[in-house]
């Protein structure tokens, strides 16, 4: 059976009059016929002041909404259910929600609200609503763009799901995680989420969970196409050619196949990466913090990953521990002339080494999709260098990737307001408190 705590809004006149204070159940005679979604409450004032709290079972729409009757009422919430006959008396419901009729005056409406969900992303309302299409009385919350911390906490503070961040700008930190009191689930819209305190949330039992997954032909397909860009000059020529200059002398480049690639977090893009790479007949290795097999490739320690490899991809989440996993010590290991690729994070590379083993030779180029600051600044001496291949965070930006997302999430946020557990759950809390 269905539970929906109401919640209560009301001028302070109201709140004045009342005395007692008690908490009354509103049950339907009949709770297999079915009843139009609750719209309001309407309670004239000498009704409401023996009200502490409504709860109301039946035939509703689906969803959990809890917020404390206050100012209008306070204290302690005991539940004193009644009978039936409610809903035959002085209790009428219809399409416009449930009004309970007196005789006396100050009338005034408790919306009902199913479920509320708080969306950090760009994204317009009818998108962010469109994810939960069948829960009605659904409250969609937006914040401004971003930096906006005040007004992500106040969206927050009592939503039961929040949609985070998929730029990754607006962060959920400790203060803000600990005000929400309600969270049945942070969804992030993406594969990273370390604009999310997620420790903090699994301490607090809220379930963060990502859309693992969704982005791997897309981020795949970028990582392949940077490689034969920087393997063959293509862009480098490209603009040559645009520029009218016809670029052949120095055009020998090398061929995929013939090539060592190492693959660093065979994850989702990971194991993407590798089939792709292995239709070009390449040697694939790979490391990853957990224990992995793949078919025709083999498992070296970073170190030796690094020393061995051609090609360097790097695919693995932001976290303490990957924070500058490539710095100076890891890139001066690397073989002269091999290329690093970076389509995860940002600040997985440490940015101003890089630059260094670029401008000095070490290296022979770099294709990168992430920067440790985006948008990555118009003075970046990266921007200045014709061997690295550039990328504005777009590598999993494709149409089918965006609808993929979509439907991953909506996915998730439907399994919770079933009373399902989420999927893709990243800090190990599978319910909420």
């Amino acid at each position: 059976m269905l539970t929906m705590w109401l919640r209560a809004r009301a001028a302070s006149a109201v709140s004045k009059s009342l005395a007692a204070r008690r908490s009354v159940a509103l049950r339907g005679p009949d709770a297999s016929r079915p009843r139009a979604p609750l719209a309001r409450l309407d309670v004239e004032l000498d009704a409401l002041a023996p009200l502490q709290g409504v709860e109301v079972h039946g035939a509703v729409q689906p969803g959990t909404v809890e917020e404390i009757l206050d100012p209008v009422l306070g204290g302690d919430e005991p539940e004193a259910p009644i009978g039936d006959e409610l809903l035959d008396g002085p209790l009428r419901h219809d399409q416009e929600g449930i009004t309970l009729s007196s005789d006396t005056r100050c009338p005034f409406t408790l919306p009902v609200v199913a479920l509320r969900i708080a969306s950090l992303s760009p994204y317009p309302e009818e998108v962010v609503r469109g994810l939960l299409p069948d829960v009605d009385g659904l409250e969609v919350i937006l914040v401004p763009p971003p930096p906006a911390p005040d007004a992500v906490r106040a969206a927050v503070a009592d939503a039961d799901l929040v949609l985070a961040d998929k730029k990754h700008k607006h962060r959920l930190d400790r203060a803000a995680l600990a005000e929400m009191s309600r969270c049945r689930l942070i969804q992030q819209p993406a594969v990273g989420f370390d604009a999310i305190d997620h420790r903090a949330a699994a301490e607090l039992g809220i379930p963060v969970a990502n859309a693992a997954g969704y982005n791997r032909d897309a981020v795949a397909d970028w990582v392949v196409m940077a490689i034969l860009n920087l393997l063959r000059d293509g862009a480098r020529a490209d603009r040559a050619m645009h520029a009218g200059e016809w670029p052949y002398a120095g055009m020998r480049g090398r061929e995929l196949g013939a090539l060592t690639v190492g693959i660093v977090g065979l994850g989702n893009v990971g194991n993407a990466v590798a089939t792709r790479l292995r239709a070009f007949g390449a040697r694939v290795v790979f490391t990853d913090v957990v224990p992995r097999s793949l078919p025709g490739a083999a498992a070296l320690p970073l170190a030796d990953l690094l020393a061995e490899a051609d090609v360097v991809t790097l695919h693995v989440p932001l976290d303490h521990d990957t924070r500058h996993l490539v710095g100076e010590a890891e890139l001066d290991r690397m073989r002269p002339g091999a290329i690093l690729i970076n389509a995860s994070r940002g600040p997985v590379v440490d940015e101003a080494a890089l630059v260094r083993a670029l401008e000095g030779g070490h290296l022979g180029g770099a294709g990168l999709d992430v920067f440790e600051v985006e948008p990555l600044a118009a003075d970046s001496r990266l921007r200045a260098l014709d061997n690295v291949f550039l990328s504005p965070h777009a590598g999993a930006l494709t149409e089918e990737s965006e609808a993929r997302l979509l439907e991953t999430c909506g996915a998730n946020l439907r399994r919770v307001v079933d009373g399902l557990d989420p999927f893709n759950v990243v800090n190990g809390v599978i319910r909420s408190r």
